[in-house]
């Protein structure tokens, strides 16, 4: 599996509410999860206040770095939505109302018997050359420039943007995982699961410590692409955890 390309890429969360902590990021785990089912391994994850400047340098850095890049916040009407202003700038476009996603508003708004205003209109916009991802949440789509993809930052939202996008990326093999758990002290089976990955190429195994009731354990997830190494690793690794004294939980603790 050494030789299979592998895509990659970053999650750029814009917005002061997120670093202020009054709001707590869901869209990350929601789209890391997405990009496994496509074949794309998420590697890097920022965040940044609404800053212009600062959205745009950190748009410049992920861009040239990973094959896709997904934005999440700062796309609706009001006048600190700025994402896409900062997307148009990294780009060295303008910005445009897209008038299919004027129509799409406008029907939106039409049925229910509400206004296109001026501030609502403002999520017609997007940077020169831009396409659409629908939303069939709140009318308002999300915004595709080639392998850059501008979404919302309430979640419901974001996953109906993922869900359009589905099967839409170029990606490699999807991953398979497999949880099995034990309340064992990570750094008493750190061994056997640097063993696990070793006798099985291909295979990551990530470990996830809780202290719970009194008591430590982890859960630990069993990764690749192949479904038969991941079922392999977790027999051996099951055994071995038995083997050192652990009663192991299937699908994890």
């Amino acid at each position: 599996m050494s030789d299979e390309r592998i895509w990659t890429a970053a999650v750029l969360v814009i917005g002061d509410e997120i670093l202020s902590g009054r709001t707590q990021d869901k869209n990350v785990a929601q789209i890391a999860t997405w990009l496994d089912v496509q074949g794309i391994r998420l590697r890097e994850v920022r965040i940044v206040p609404d800053v212009e400047d600062e959205i745009v340098d950190a748009l410049g850095a992920l861009r040239a770095r990973y094959d896709y890049l997904f934005t999440t916040g700062g796309i609706g009407p009001t006048h600190d939505d700025i994402t896409v202003d900062a997307v148009a700038k990294a780009l060295g476009v303008g910005v445009v109302i897209h008038p299919a996603a004027r129509a799409i508003l406008e029907r939106y708004h039409s049925a229910r018997g509400s206004e296109l205003t001026e501030a609502r209109l403002r999520m017609a916009r997007v940077p020169e050359g831009a396409e659409l991802i629908p939303n069939r949440m709140s009318g308002a789509p999300g915004i595709r420039v080639g392998n850059l993809f501008v979404m919302a930052g309430v979640p419901h939202i974001t996953a109906g943007m993922l869900d359009a996008l589905t099967g839409e990326l170029e990606g490699g093999a999807p991953l398979v995982a497999h949880t099995i758990g034990a309340w064992a002290p990570e750094s008493e089976v750190a061994d056997l699961l640097r063993q696990g990955e070793k006798d099985h190429p291909g295979v990551a195994i990530g470990s996830y410590p809780f202290f719970r009731d009194g008591r430590t354990g982890a859960n630990f997830v069993i990764r690749s692409t192949e479904a038969e190494v991941v079922a392999a690793c977790v027999t051996a690794l099951t055994a071995a955890l038995e083997g050192a004294g652990y009663m192991v939980t299937d699908g994890g603790i």
